[in-house]
């Protein structure tokens, strides 16, 4: 008898209960084991992972090889025009009567499960589900009404209050093989990395897989965590956990992080549960919550006196702001660090948000769209709930006429413009006093560091001043829907 454990967003052998309840049944049944990624047609999830993220996955699918290998066990890859057709093609090919997996909450993804459910039953394969990548199933919160929540504060209370989560699953010791194990292509076979080498950036900053992950974790707890909330807005620090990418990836799961900052601060009589940084996990539920409930908001805006926007078309602009040439430095350099890293600081996507969707009047969805294909934790929940709070339209949104000033945002959270010069390495020798604006810096100040501008970098693309002003007046021409309560 074989069980089939279907991979996809947990890319991880421990605190996965799909896995555990395999290897469970396992040995209970004196059964084999086999592990399954289904690289299927990928608009079967509606969103097509972007190129960040396809180079993502494709390391991390190396690492939960290696990691499945070190148990006896392998990884099978099919690529196919649709999941349910490989997977049931392989329950025919091993005689696998069972079927386990974990969900995924996306719409369309949930939707394709249902369908994949359904066909696996009615061909004689029993199926089973599990939860490995939130704390709550979107549907167990709600507000005192039984409505879904569209405000974080009370959504956020409302888990809190409930008990902890369960303690995180060790990994399996030992997967049972199969007596023979069915045909796999090959990783490379997925193309998915580049075919022209765009991603040596990636390869600087990023180590993908579970063990990547849970030193990533370790070293944030035990260097940042105590200094979290004062640190979290610096982009110059290091004071945020940069998990987003494994957890996107599910080679860590919540429960773990959890318990991770529980462990951590309890001896330390920190108070962890009230911590902004496990907010910050509240905040990633919040936006599968309404993903969930809303599940037109990835391309509509949730407030519908948003629909009728006044959004500018500005081809030249939107070129600019991807390519970080706007001359707003701390907008550029924003910009350059998700085109070498595959990632942006979370202060810094709010203020290059703002400048897309008020300074340059363009749509949301265009800066969401850049986002996906440049993030290498692109993901939908999370982008679509960043890009409606910056724009305005979404659920617990900044107030619409909340304009940030790229250039005070830059002198609050990069004092000295170290990492403004990281990115930017034109500016290198600008003085901290101008590196903000250097139009604004005296000409000798300039001729020093070697600037001419226009030529080495170029002078603002809008006045941020008159920007604002045409934002405000664009956004008093549709009538502003009411802040939700709750």
């Amino acid at each position: 008898m074989t069980t089939l454990i279907w991979f996809r967003r947990d890319l991880r052998l421990a605190d996965n209960p799909a896995l555990d309840a395999a290897a469970l049944d396992a040995a209970a049944r004196d059964a084999a084991v086999i592990p399954v990624y289904v690289h299927a047609d990928e608009r079967e999830d509606g969103w097509p992972p972007g190129a960040a993220s396809r180079w993502w996955l494709h390391h991390s699918l190396a690492a939960l090889a290696a990691d499945l290998d070190r148990l006896g066990s392998r990884l099978t890859l099919r690529a196919a025009g649709a999941a349910d057709d490989a997977l049931l093609a392989l329950a025919r090919e091993t005689g696998a009567t069972r079927v386990v997996w974990n969900r995924r909450f996306e719409p369309a993804a949930a939707a394709r499960d249902r369908r994949i459910e359904a066909a696996l039953r009615a061909a004689g394969v029993a199926t089973e589900t599990f939860n490995a990548s939130l704390l709550h199933e979107p549907e167990a919160i709600a507000n005192q009404a039984g409505r879904p929540f569209q405000v974080f504060t009370p959504f956020w209370r409302n888990c809190l209050a409930r008990p902890d989560p369960a303690e995180p699953l060790d990994a399996p010791r030992h997967l049972p093989p199969p007596a023979r194990w069915p045909r796999s292509v090959s990783l490379d076979e997925l193309a998915l990395r580049p075919t022209r080498r765009w991603d040596a950036g990636l390869e600087e900053n990023w180590r993908p897989g579970s063990r990547g992950a849970t030193d990533r974790l370790a070293a944030f707890v035990r260097e940042a965590f105590g200094q979290y909330a004062a640190e979290r807005d610096r982009p110059d620090r290091t004071g945020t956990s940069r998990l987003s990418p494994h957890l996107h990836f599910g080679e860590i799961g919540p429960r773990q992080i959890w318990h991770a900052v529980r462990t951590f601060a309890t001896p330390r009589r920190l108070r962890w549960r009230e911590s902004q940084f496990l907010a910050e996990i509240g905040w990633r539920e919040f936006a599968h919550h309404l993903l969930h409930h809303f599940p037109q908001t990835p391309t509509e805006p949730l407030r519908p006196a948003f629909a009728d926007f006044p959004w500018r078309t500005d081809p030249a602009g939107y070129a600019a702001w991807r390519r970080g040439r706007t001359g707003y430095p701390i907008v550029d350099a924003g910009m350059r660090e998700l085109w070498h890293t595959g990632w942006m600081h979370n202060r810094v996507r709010m203020i290059v948000g703002s400048f897309l969707v008020k300074d340059l009047l363009l749509p949301w969805t265009d800066g969401a769209a850049w986002f996906w294909d440049t993030l290498v934790d692109a993901d939908l929940a999370a982008n679509t709930l960043g890009w409606q709070w910056v724009a305005g339209c979404g659920a617990d949104a900044a107030p619409y006429f909340r304009i940030f000033n790229p250039t005070s945002q830059g002198q609050r959270f990069d004092p000295e413009g170290a990492y403004v010069r990281r990115y930017l390495p034109e500016l290198a020798r600008v003085p901290a006093e101008w590196i903000h604006e250097p139009w604004k810096a005296p000409a000798a100040v300039l001729h020093e560091a070697r600037v001419t501008l226009g030529v080495d970098y170029p002078r603002p693309i809008v006045d941020h001043a008159a920007a604002r002003g045409r934002a405000l007046i664009a956004l008093a021409s549709i009538t502003p829907p009411a802040r939700p309560r709750g």
